[in-house]
């Protein structure tokens, strides 16, 4: 024998089937569950419905846009899940392949703190000299010398003009001008050699933390071989 519920039932399983989707249209901890409930209720509306008075058409497809509308969100939240996921594995995975190895960084401004600076300086083609100029944060010049463009890394231990340690410690703006013979052609940045320490986060991009206490981008970064 076939159950046909009372006007009064279909009215009541429709008012508890929009109650629900309300609630997971406003619940932001756990659409999922929301949206379980809300399907079963809109399942138990249409089977228990009076055939002589069935659920009015525009509140129908209102249910199912709501019904549309949280099925969205379930995959969204699910999707987000994953990404999060990718993400915390793919920083897991640059950390262990960055953690610990030498890399150079290009900047102008280097951090001396009484320890040598060991730079790298991309070269272009043809030149064949090339002056540093280590200024402090004032814009004085404290020391000055010639690089070998055939050299591979330079370092400056921090001494001044006069051979005296330079104090106290903070940043200085390396300054390399490059000649072809007499002619000056332009300026390049150093790269400083230094280990990668830490990975961290800034606005979403992976950022790498050095021993130099430079921070740099994956971008600016690159291993340095033995």
């Amino acid at each position: 024998m076939t159950t046909i519920s009372s006007a009064t039932d279909t009215q009541s399983s429709a008012a508890a089937a929009s109650a629900a989707a309300a609630a997971a249209a406003s619940s932001k901890p756990d659409v999922g569950e929301e949206f379980n409930t809300f399907l079963k209720l809109l399942t138990a509306q249409l089977r228990n419905q009076d055939p002589l008075s069935p659920l009015d058409s525009t509140q129908f497809v209102e249910q199912l846009a709501t019904f549309s509308s949280l099925e969205q969100q379930v995959k969204s939240n699910t999707s987000l899940e994953t990404i999060a996921t990718l993400m915390g594995d793919l920083h897991a995975f640059i950390a262990s392949e960055w953690l610990g190895q030498t890399v150079s960084v290009e900047s102008s401004w280097v951090p001396y703190s009484a320890s040598p600076v060991q730079f790298s300086v991309d070269m272009p083609e043809g030149v064949d000299r090339a002056t540093l100029t280590v200024k402090d944060n004032t814009g004085n010049a404290v020391w000055s010398e010639e690089l070998d463009p055939a050299d591979e890394s330079y370092t400056w231990d921090g001494l001044d003009s006069s051979g005296n340690q330079i104090v106290p410690e903070g940043l200085y703006e390396f300054g390399i001008d490059l000649f072809r013979g007499d002619q000056y052609i332009g300026t390049a940045a150093p790269r400083v050699i230094t280990t990668v320490t830490d990975i961290g986060n800034e606005n979403g991009a992976l950022v790498l933390g050095t021993a130099s206490k430079l921070t740099t981008g994956l971008n600016n970064a690159r291993k340095v071989e033995d």
